[in-house]
């Protein structure tokens, strides 16, 4: 490797979010715990809340600022035993690990409780970024597309038998590295489009959903054609009359004529040589086919009870009861709602300081900063994680080295995620699944590991000229 001669400077207004976000952090779990609290509470001790996470604070602080110390390519060099490191400490956590929330995720020692599924997101986002560095590294290729997906599902897998699936949902995050890497959007448009059709079969009929999907599938061949006015105009008149079909009770009779009309465009595209078209639409209608019917299936006969009210406090709150399953979401949306605009003042937010919000200090730490900041804070708050998230993927953009620039792009994903999703799970809009905000919420393993990731990325952005 050579190194260029021109110096680069450290990333400050990445250096000054981390600090801001610990602060942040800090504020809102010492608001959590204030009516409980005595006036002469020690904020290091292990007797509170606040004083553990202190602790941690410090802890987190001292491996951020020791990661400056360490020459980036150890990362490099060490990534696959460090991954390999986190499989065996996954494998071995569901063997040795205590149970806490009904998943066995931690293991416990001394007092202390460790987390190996927050190591595990360092350790893949490493051996990734090593492996996609490669220089016959070619995501387009089945082979680097194969052993990448292994790297990614390995750990997803170990997760899933905890079970754990908030914290193998984060894992996803790294499409965004494979997608840097030139991996064909079809993919993503047809996973986005099962991801849909699973979701609105447990919405909605699956009968419906599969007769939607057949629109689909029968608007894409009819846009193939030349003449598409007169297509789509054929096509216009076919809805309505499948409109008209379908409430006056023929949905079966519907359903089979857009069937046999799907099949029917098949064999003329397919008569026209246009076979590619076909080789792609035809498995996919057959995999739609059957999440819109398994899904239904999976969701009633393969979920726990409790699994099943999760998703239906997302998808079907009026199916959920308001004092059961509904309750933590609609405290943690009165509470984010009753802030106004300025808020109700630090330390001055009732719900917060009467604990009406359950899992406020973890899930819900959003709906302290909503109740006690107002919209003001929220917005604050939000801009942010955008803005940190904009300054990473800078780093990775500015990066000469592929190994540096795959790291960046997999942290920026793993924080996109868990800030995406643990400020919509607050909001209602996204299933409840224990996903920290990063940097904000209780939880020692993970603000240690976001430290250690961000501290080594920025150490890395130091020898951003390296080649």
């Amino acid at each position: 490797m050579t190194r260029s001669t021109r110096s680069s400077s450290l990333d400050w207004i990445t250096v000054s979010l981390y600090f801001s976000f610990l602060v942040i952090g800090w504020l809102m779990l010492y608001a959590s715990q204030e009516a409980s609290i005595s006036e002469n509470v020690k904020f290091i001790s292990f007797d509170s809340l606040i004083g553990r996470h202190t602790i941690w604070v410090v802890l987190a602080t001292i491996i951020f600022l020791f990661s400056f110390l360490l020459d980036w390519r150890l990362w490099y060099t060490f990534a696959i035993p460090i991954y390999g490191l986190t499989i065996v400490l996954l494998v071995g956590v569901l063997i040795f690990g205590v149970q806490i929330k009904g998943a066995t995720s931690w293991y416990q020692l001394a007092g202390f409780s460790f987390q190996p599924s927050e190591l595990a997101k360092f350790g893949t986002c490493l051996a990734l970024a090593n492996y996609l560095s490669f220089f016959d590294s070619d995501i387009r290729e089945r082979r680097t597309f194969v052993v990448s997906v292994l790297l990614l599902l390995a750990p997803m897998f170990l997760i899933l038998l905890q079970p754990d699936a908030g914290s193998a949902a984060v894992f996803t995050s790294f499409l965004i590295l494979f997608y840097r890497n030139g991996m064909s959007t079809n993919y993503f448009v047809i996973g986005f489009a099962l991801v849909a059709v699973l979701i609105l079969s447990l919405i909605y009929s699956p009968f419906l959903v599969l007769l939607l999907v057949l629109f689909v599938g029968i608007l894409i061949l009819v846009m193939r054609y030349k003449q598409q006015l007169y297509a789509l105009g054929a096509y216009g008149l076919w809805l309505i009359l499948s409109a008209i079909l379908y409430a006056s009770n023929y949905k079966k009779e519907i359903l089979i004529a857009n069937i046999v009309a799907f099949i029917v465009l098949l064999v003329v595209h397919t008569i026209r040589e246009n076979q590619k078209l076909v080789i792609v639409l035809f498995p996919f209608m057959l995999l739609a086919t059957a999440f819109s019917f398994g899904s239904k299936f999976a969701f009633e006969h393969g979920l726990e009870k409790h699994q099943q009210e999760r998703i239906n406090v997302w998808l079907r709150p009026d199916k959920c009861d308001p004092r059961g399953s509904l309750y933590n979401v609609l405290q943690s949306q009165r509470a984010i709602g009753s802030g106004g605009i300025q808020g109700s003042g630090f330390l001055k937010g009732n719900m917060t300081r009467l604990n009406y919000v359950p899992e406020q200090t973890t899930d819900f730490i959003f709906s302290i900063i909503g109740e006690e900041q107002g919209f003001i804070g929220v917005f604050s708050v939000i801009g942010m994680f955008l803005l940190l998230i904009f300054r990473i993927l800078i780093i990775a953009e500015r990066a000469k080295n592929s190994f540096i620039q795959n790291y960046a792009y997999g942290v920026a994903g793993i924080i996109f995620i868990h800030f995406f999703v643990n400020i919509g799970m607050s909001m209602g809009v996204m299933p409840v699944i224990g996903i920290p905000l990063p940097f904000i919420s209780k939880g020692g393993t993970a603000l240690v590991v976001f430290s250690l990731m961000l501290g080594v990325l920025l150490k890395m952005d130091l020898a951003r000229q390296t080649r």
